[in-house]
């Protein structure tokens, strides 16, 4: 199995931790793994993505143009990356903050209200596991119990964030049936 994922958004949204944690999941899982983060000069607003590869077998290489999975956090990333998320693939987008939806039919298209959620939980900076939550989900790249590991070493000096982290992977989670 291998699963070639692409998280996307403005910088400060937690899209580079989002494919981080997924990563070290993976190496927890003893998965072969490739994070690749792209990120503009900005600190905060600009574009960011990466690219995390998670596989039981070898990656040959960490570039490339069509994606199994597409986390989307904003409207430009749907409209730049809609389009390269492989036929049958999936497209998972904070629906609170696009405009204009996807419309692809031939693949599966996941609203989710990442934004409005975390804003339920408390912390608007949590919309990054809320997203994950709903990969996770609908992937079953990692078990969930890794990803919780993955956030004790992310989060190593920050333990108090854990269980709200937690919290809102398991409402993104809600979201896929």
């Amino acid at each position: 199995m291998t699963q070639e994922a692409l998280f996307a958004g403005f910088g400060g949204q937690g899209v580079l931790s989002m494919g981080q944690i997924l990563a070290y999941a993976g190496m927890i899982e003893g998965k072969e793994v490739c994070w690749m983060p792209s990120y503009g000069p900005e600190m905060r607003g600009g574009t960011a993505n990466c690219i995390t590869i998670v596989s039981d077998s070898s990656i040959s290489s960490p570039i490339i143009s069509m994606y199994d999975t597409v986390v989307a956090l904003n409207q430009p990333s749907v409209d730049k990356f809609e389009s390269r998320v492989k036929k049958g693939g999936n497209l998972i987008y904070d629906s609170a903050n696009i405009l204009n939806p996807p419309t692809r039919t031939d693949i599966n298209i996941i609203p989710v209200q990442g934004s409005e959620e975390a804003i339920k939980l408390q912390n608007t900076k949590v919309l990054n596991m809320v997203m994950l939550g709903a990969f996770l989900k609908k992937t079953n790249c990692v078990a969930v119990e890794n990803i919780h590991k993955a956030l004790e070493k992310v989060f190593e000096r920050y333990q108090k964030l854990i269980p709200l982290n937690i919290k809102a992977l398991e409402v993104g989670m809600s979201y896929v049936k």
